[in-house]
């Protein structure tokens, strides 16, 4: 894939069919900054489980000139995610995360192998992957099952490969210099966010701000019932200069730990 343009852009309308909300923040910052408003990245989930390991997600991505950034790692929640970059800064980063499977309980690696076998590898070729959905049966009591011990693979199990979040860029904002001010503007407007370790997590000293929406719920059908459950949220992070005096371009594992929980039920 040379031109990556038109699968972020079918990535970004399969989003906002899941989280409507970002549609509304969008549009308000877009009216406060002359339509423009810019993605600092974008977050995909997967399991460490082949066919569909972190590195086979970020295929399509590799192949249109994006390179391998930081690597990190979550113990506390058994996931382990890498960033991806163009060299052309006016496209996203990619954030991908997996979860290593085989940390979980006998009983929850059961579950997801039997997902993980059920999608066929000629889907995992498409480009279109990435936003692909869910690729198995699954009944609502795995979920809750997965739920009780993984946030993550119960969020994975039940909603598939989609975007988990994009990113507004605060230093690309002209009607906003600072996230508190970012923030405000969304908790005033009515939206509902992520508290886990602050409303702002990191801070300009580390090179990196984030906060984030809680989740938008929506009904999913599982094989047994229909039930209503978090899916996606938008996030917000402000760059700073770093030692070079260039704005950080990575990531902070403490922060980003704190975002995960975004999509929580608990």
């Amino acid at each position: 894939m040379s031109d990556i343009k038109p699968l972020l852009q079918a990535m970004w309308e399969n989003y906002l069919a899941l989280n409507p909300d970002a549609r509304r923040i969008h549009d308000l910052f877009a009216e406060l900054n002359d339509g423009v408003v810019v993605n600092d990245h974008i977050a995909l989930r997967t399991f460490a489980l082949e066919p569909v390991r972190l590195e086979a997600i970020a295929r399509p991505f590799l192949e249109a000139g994006y390179l391998p950034g930081e690597d990190y790692e979550f113990k506390a929640k058994k996931l382990r995610a890498r960033h991806f970059y163009h060299p052309d800064d006016t496209l996203p980063k990619v954030f991908i995360s997996e979860l290593k499977v085989d940390e979980l309980s006998e009983r929850a690696q059961g579950i997801i192998k039997g997902l993980a076998e059920q999608i066929d590898p000629a889907a995992l070729a498409q480009d279109s992957f990435s936003y692909s959905g869910r690729h198995w049966s699954l009944d609502y009591g795995s979920y809750q099952e997965l739920l009780q011990e993984s946030e993550y693979a119960a969020w994975m199990a039940a909603l598939g490969y989609r975007p988990n979040h994009f990113t507004v860029s605060i230093n690309h904002l002209k009607s906003h210099e600072t996230l508190q001010s970012v923030n405000d503007t969304l908790q005033q407007a009515g939206f509902v966010l992520n508290s886990s370790g602050g409303l702002i997590k990191g801070t300009p000293e580390i090179g990196l701000e984030q906060s984030s929406t809680m989740a938008n719920k929506a009904e999913v059908e599982f094989s047994d019932q229909t039930a209503e459950i978090p899916t996606c949220f938008y996030e917000f992070a402000l760059r700073h200069p770093v030692a070079d005096g260039q704005l950080y371009q990575g990531f902070v594992a403490a922060s980003a730990d704190k975002i995960f929980e975004s999509t929580n039920v608990k």
